[in-house]
């Protein structure tokens, strides 16, 4: 409802509130309260009906990356990858006594894209991509329907089964995603990219799957366990199981999940080094002291592609898998928000890939996450290094990588 009072009903109000407030009023009153309206007015978000609500939520994620080679080294500044900045509406209105309707719309925007870093150029990509666009029918008790560009039942699948501050700084794709598209070196020669010899459906890393045009249902939660189902056109399809609860002082979170893929033309990572198509799988989950915060995350992802006649028939390895092991700390040291302390391990045994017939990779990462409660704000700095061997297509050797360290300083502020 919009606020309007003419000027003769506010002193007519004065009046009657008595000399003493009619005078608080001042001669300007009527000016500066149309001018106060008119500001929050502005500042308003509004909705296009008064049935379905209107929440606008999201983030920035900025930071700045120092990386070392062995032979360069360099300061970029960009949108962090792993959690890009964005914006996103949403919305919900009831239809009967528990069932309601909605919708979501995300949008990314990156003012300098980490994951195009490389040795030679920053990439710079100033953009914005639709990340979602989906409306949902749910049910208190049948579960919820979800129609458009979405996560599909694996989407994230072993990221959110960590429970911790660390899912949004160094989950279970964040050693992939932090390379970009850095080249390889060997003896400092250049090589092929890191990512083209790595695995995964999504974002090279297997066991999950990402945002698709699917339709995807959810179970209602019973007793801390749900389930999911997708399916995406031309064919893709995945499912999941999950659950999230305490047993005595313990906070504990898993998931599983399995998928397959027939759609060449939209599938990422490794699929397309076979025939297009592959299947994933993997797992993951999060056990947390409650009284110390002391935890242990971890997770292990598997990836299959259906070889051509000519790969099945020279014997390539059609299987690539990745796990982690993440154990941490959550205290609070200052009464701006809890610390999170942390170290990691990535170990990625990879087959046939985009540019590698097999490859064995090593990530060690550790880091630092300060929450800022008043400000909605985290602070973290992470030091990360990529090293391994390859064997390149054809080859019957080994080649030794130099390794890359980076560390990863920056700030997350939602709103």
């Amino acid at each position: 409802m919009k606020l309007r009072m003419s000027c003769a009903a506010i002193v007519a109000l004065g009046m009657f509130a008595g000399p003493a407030a009619a005078a608080d009023l001042g001669g300007n009153c009527c000016a500066d309260l149309e001018e106060r309206i008119a500001e929050l007015e502005a500042t308003t978000a509004r909705k296009g009906n008064r049935k379905v609500s209107l929440t606008i939520s999201g983030w920035v994620n900025e930071a700045v990356f120092f990386w070392d080679d062995g032979v360069e080294r360099n300061i970029y500044v960009g949108t962090n990858s792993l959690e890009q900045s964005r914006f996103k509406l949403t919305g919900e209105a009831p239809i009967v006594p528990g069932w309601s309707a909605g919708y979501t719309l995300e949008i990314g925007s990156n003012s300098n894209r980490s994951a195009g870093f490389n040795q030679n150029d920053v990439n710079p990509n100033n953009n914005l991509n639709l990340r979602k666009s989906s409306w949902f029918l749910k049910s208190k008790d049948l579960g919820k329907l979800t129609v458009g560009l979405d996560g599909t039942s694996t989407y994230h699948l072993i990221d959110d089964a960590d429970i911790t501050a660390t899912r949004n700084f160094s989950d279970f794709e964040a050693g992939a995603i932090a390379l970009g598209a850095f080249s390889t070196r060997t003896n400092g020669a250049l090589g092929p990219k890191w990512t083209d010899l790595m695995g995964g459906f999504n974002n090279f890393t297997p066991g999950q799957s990402g945002r698709r045009n699917v339709v995807r249902y959810d179970t209602p939660s019973f007793g801390g366990f749900a389930a999911s189902a997708a399916w995406g056109e031309d064919d893709m399809w995945d499912m999941a199981a999950s659950y999230a609860g305490e047993i005595g002082e313990f906070k504990l979170a898993a998931r599983v999940g399995y998928g397959e893929s027939t759609d060449s033309l939209t599938n990422k990572g490794n699929c397309i080094a076979g025939n297009g198509d592959c299947q994933w799988w993997g797992g993951g989950g999060t056990l947390q002291h409650t009284p110390t915060g002391l935890y242990l995350y971890g997770g292990y992802g598997a990836q299959s592609i259906d070889l051509t006649v000519l790969q099945a028939a020279a014997g390539v390895d059609d299987q690539s898998n990745t796990w982690v092991i993440q154990p941490g700390i959550e205290t609070k040291l200052f009464p701006i928000g809890k610390t999170t302390f942390f170290g990691e391990y990535r170990r990625d045994e990879v087959g046939l890939a985009n540019a590698s017939d097999s490859a064995d990779l090593d990530f060690w990462a550790a880091g630092i996450i300060q929450q800022v409660d008043a400000a909605a704000m985290q602070l973290y700095i992470i030091y990360r290094n990529s090293n391994g061997d390859f064997t390149a297509k054809g080859a019957t050797t080994k080649t030794e990588l130099d390794d890359l360290d980076m560390l990863i300083t920056g700030a997350k502020v939602n709103f």
